[in-house]
């Protein structure tokens, strides 16, 4: 069978058209935009899904991701406010709003965006001194992230988040900011510790001042009850002293006796337990001590007997007497 002129024309337009389908539809995957540039200047940016352009005069031009991104930024040494270098590196998370303004705004994007955000870290990091820049991170993010984003938006551009990773000041600094810190807390053990003597020295002092209080009105107290006792002991005397002289105004022997008897014992008593004295002697006439002793029964009948009146001669009032007739008298104490 011989294919003639006509079929082969046909079988090259259906080739043609063909070739042209494939040229004109192109398919963009999620999370990236096309952009579309027409005798090399851009006209449109193709969306996710199948797309229709003009077969051998439109193009693509730049294919950006617009997904967010993570820039690693190296290692930088810096110099801070008060002259001390420190060793710095950090991470940026950034992400394409406008396609079209990051494919022809800037060339080579990602090298753009790390020397924009590794100079803005020398300039915040190097406004700061040392002891600010170790304390304060989150500030040194936020600044970094306020201006590097700022700078830029010009180019479609997003950033999003920038961390500090690691600052290392170098040996010999650390190991100064060491014994700072340690002469630091030493400082404060010590005035907490002269704080809690001081303290401690407080409270005693008040104790003994609560304890000196008490034991004056302990010893007011005492005083003023034993001056009471020796008050009521003093109106028992005087109202004995006056029952007795009484008594002896009146008369009564007896009643002389008693007393005599009574002050006359209680002296002996006294010598006899003194703890200066061990041996005692002294002249007395047993008779008048007998005497006196039978005053004292007299007086006892007449009190707690039946009343009635004794024929028993009343005992006389004696004196010692002194002189070779003095009997010798020995108390052991």
């Amino acid at each position: 069978m011989s294919v003639g002129g006509m079929d082969i024309a046909v079988i090259a337009f259906v080739v043609l058209v063909i070739l042209v389908l494939f040229a004109g539809i192109k398919t963009v995957p999620q999370g990236y935009r096309y952009t579309v540039e027409r005798f090399g200047r851009y006209t449109k940016t193709m969306e996710p899904g199948l797309n229709l352009i003009l077969p051998f005069i439109d193009r693509i031009g730049a294919k950006m991701n617009v997904m967010e991104q993570v820039l690693d930024v190296p290692t930088q040494e810096v110099i801070t406010k008060d002259n001390a270098s420190v060793s710095a590196d950090a991470v940026a998370f950034y992400q394409v709003l406008n396609p079209a303004q990051a494919a022809y705004q800037v060339a080579n994007l990602e090298n753009a965006l790390l020397n924009l955000t590794m100079t803005n870290i020398r300039s915040v990091m190097g406004s700061m001194d040392l002891d600010e820049l170790l304390s304060n991170r989150d500030t040194i993010n936020d600044r970094l992230l306020r201006v590097v984003d700022e700078a830029a938006n010009p180019w479609g551009i997003k950033i999003t988040r920038v961390e500090i990773k690691d600052i290392a000041p170098p040996t010999d600094l650390v190991e100064a900011m060491a014994r700072q810190m340690k002469a630091e807390r030493e400082k404060r053990a010590q005035v907490l510790e002269a704080e809690g003597a001081r303290n401690a020295q407080i409270l005693r002092a008040e104790g003994a001042k609560q304890s000196a209080i008490l034991e004056a009105e302990g010893q007011r107290e005492a005083a003023y009850r034993e001056a009471e006792a020796r008050e009521r002991l003093a109106e028992a005397e005087a109202k004995a002293t006056r029952m007795v002289s009484e008594a002896i105004a009146a008369g009564d022997v007896q009643a002389i006796n008693y007393f005599v008897a009574q002050k006359y014992t209680e002296a002996l008593a006294s010598i006899g337990t003194a703890n200066n004295q061990k041996i005692v002697l002294m002249p007395m006439e047993a008779s008048s001590l007998i005497g006196s002793l039978g005053g004292i029964g007299a007086i006892a009948r007449e009190v707690f007997g039946d009343g009635q009146p004794t024929n028993s001669p009343r005992p006389r009032l004696s004196t010692p007497r002194t002189g070779p007739a003095a009997s010798s008298s020995e108390t052991t104490s």
